[in-house]
């Protein structure tokens, strides 16, 4: 991207903001994935259901990665994508007789504070998305 499209563009200025707002919401994320097994015990009863938690969790700070160094956009989509599948994993959790836990579950402030972060990051990564389909229809305007 030329320089002076950032000039033309005030908007550019708070870009780089985006990329660390959707680091937070995916490290908020993981590291209530990572606090749950720890704080219910009774998580560890069921050790796939334990490995998931962590496994869910190292992969959400992981992710703090792609979005600070800007891997790009086929980083950005998988990121999307784990995410909208982790609610839509749990939403179907909190069904009776569901597949994942034969039971309905409940729903608290730990698992509210995670859906948030995974909600956010989705949210912010498309605004991402977004903001850089314009900046490449500006800048080939500009060539």
């Amino acid at each position: 991207m030329s320089k002076n499209i950032r000039q033309q563009h005030p908007s550019f200025q708070h870009y780089r903001y985006y990329f660390i707002a959707a680091a937070v919401a995916t490290a908020t994320a993981g590291i209530v994935h990572l606090y749950i097994p720890f704080a219910f015990p009774m998580v560890f009863e069921n050790l796939a259901v334990a490995i998931f938690f962590l496994g869910s969790g190292i992969a959400q700070i992981f992710w703090i990665l792609p979005m600070l160094k800007r891997w790009g956009r086929l980083w950005y989509y998988i990121g999307i994508v784990g995410n909208a599948g982790f609610i839509i994993l749990y939403v179907i959790t909190l069904f009776p007789d569901n597949p994942v836990t034969r039971k309905g579950g409940g729903v608290d402030i730990t698992a509210l504070i995670c859906e948030l972060g995974q909600v956010s990051y989705i949210l912010i990564t498309v605004a991402i998305l977004s903001k850089e389909s314009k900046i490449k229809v500006k800048s080939k305007i500009a060539d």
